[in-house]
């Protein structure tokens, strides 16, 4: 009868040694042999009619090595399931001589494997971790910038004869040159839509009075900065713009011709509100505004608790086995370098602690997910496709379309972990007591900026 027998190697890392005998292959082997003879097909024998013993000299050591194999496999994971072991992974066998196993030798083999141990640990108090809530100050700029943003949009766009100001769209086509304005042979040519305000503001008046036909040529250093030449890199698939000019052509000038502030605009905007005037209309403004604003801060109260977890939860892992783990996963079964393993082990190790800690967190909190929440969720999906349309779910269109959803099983697992990951976030934010810190919207922003920056830094 197999045994297994386990034994501590180094902190959180064991080694398990499997001993199997003859009798508990043997068997399985001799079936297979069987079995193979009824289904192979040998020129000179009848299907089914190849003997036991040709089978086995042809075959019989991948047979055979395979049983032996499959055994040493059932033995560990019913080792593991009987003794309730919480590992990493799966078991790494230890070098091992396969040459023992010999088909002509049938004898008792021992196999050992290592197994990395999850670690216990507590989570911290979550009524002390120190957590600030940001609010928002809803300034009347904010409202005013709203205002102008939404009489815009909503705007009808007209075609002046020649660019008047800062509120003037171009559309243009970008033309790559040499620093002499000669178009360079399959350089980059595209197609865009601009405002004036997107230059910088020294060449915005030699604007004025540009009409469609005539081209500018500039350099893109010069012409634009900030986001509005991070912007213009991204459409044009650079990544610098030093050195690099353009002739931009104009093909057409437009100006959006804004909408009044009557009682029809603020039907359109906030049907069935009972927004009368324009005082009504920023205050319903202020209200999303500061909803808007209220989801910011809370995604940020979320991204505090991440860190303070990650950073303050202390778990100890067992780092050689991983180290050993990671090695085998190289793509196409190649072997990872000690170099790629350690450059890759900082981030594993993070991913791995926060994995552990949201294992906890929904274990012990009992956080499900319920069908019909996932449900709920492809409803509001289709919502957002629709462009925020109300939808009713009788209508047996909708039926079909949350039925289908349903059926996909990647789409249920991925949905399922979403749900279950808010639900996590939002048991931690009613169990913190958050510091209410009033900030401007443009220190927050900062604020946020500067954690991403350090993110990518890391």
């Amino acid at each position: 009868m197999a045994t297994v027998t386990q034994q501590e190697v180094a902190p959180l890392q064991k080694q398990l040694d499997v001993t199997i005998l003859k009798e508990d292959y043997l068997p399985s082997f001799e079936k297979a042999l069987k079995d193979y003879s009824k289904k192979a097909n040998i020129p000179g024998f009848r299907k089914g009619m190849v003997p036991a013993g040709l089978i086995k000299k042809m075959y019989g050591h991948s047979l055979f090595m395979d049983e032996v194999l499959k055994i040493v496999d059932k033995e560990v994971v019913n080792y593991l399931e009987t003794e309730k072991l919480q590992i990493f992974a799966q078991p790494l066998p230890k070098e091992m001589n396969l040459s023992q196993i010999d088909v002509t030798k049938p004898g008792d083999y021992t196999f050992s494997f290592d197994v990395g141990m999850k670690p216990e640990f507590q989570l911290p108090d979550f009524s002390q971790i120190p957590v600030k809530r940001y609010v928002i100050d809803i300034s009347d700029d904010m409202i005013e910038e709203e205002v102008e943003r939404l009489r815009s949009r909503y705007g009808n766009m007209t075609e002046p004869e020649a660019v008047t100001g800062d509120e003037n769209v171009l559309n243009v086509t970008f033309k790559e040159t040499d620093e002499t304005g000669n178009e360079i042979e399959r350089g980059i040519v595209k197609e865009n839509s601009v405002l004036v305000k997107y230059f910088k503001e020294n060449i915005r008046p030699t604007l004025i009075g540009k009409q469609q036909g005539e081209e500018i040529q500039l350099n893109l250093e010069d012409a634009f900065e900030g986001k509005e030449l991070e912007w213009i890199l991204n459409d044009l698939g650079l990544d610098s713009a030093s050195g690099r000019h353009f002739k931009i052509a104009i093909t057409k000038v437009g100006l959006v011709e804004k909408r009044e502030l009557i009682e029809e605009f603020y039907e359109q905007l906030f049907p069935g509100s009972e927004v009368k005037n324009e005082e009504d209309f920023k205050n319903k403004i202020r209200q999303q505004l500061q909803t808007q604003w209220n989801g910011e801060s809370r995604n940020q109260l979320h991204h505090q608790l991440y860190h303070q977890l990650l950073e303050g939860t202390n778990i100890e892992l067992p780092e050689n086995f991983l180290k050993n783990w990671m090695k085998t996963q190289g793509a196409e079964g190649q072997q990872k370098s000690g170099e790629e393993v350690e450059n890759e082990f900082p981030t594993f190790t993070k991913q791995l602690k926060w994995s552990l800690i949201t294992e906890k967190l929904i274990s012990e909190n009992n956080i499900q997910v319920q069908q019909d929440e996932i449900r709920h969720f492809a409803k509001q999906q289709l919502f957002g496709y629709m462009g925020g349309a109300a939808l009713d779910e009788e209508q047996q269109w909708v039926r079909d379309y949350i039925d289908k959803m349903m059926k996909d099983r990647k789409y249920v697992e991925e949905s399922y972990s979403r749900i279950q990951t808010q639900k996590m976030f939002n048991w931690m934010e009613g169990n913190v007591n958050p510091v209410e810190t009033p900030i401007s919207k443009e220190d927050f922003m900062r604020m946020n900026e500067t954690h991403k920056h350090e993110h990518h830094e890391e």
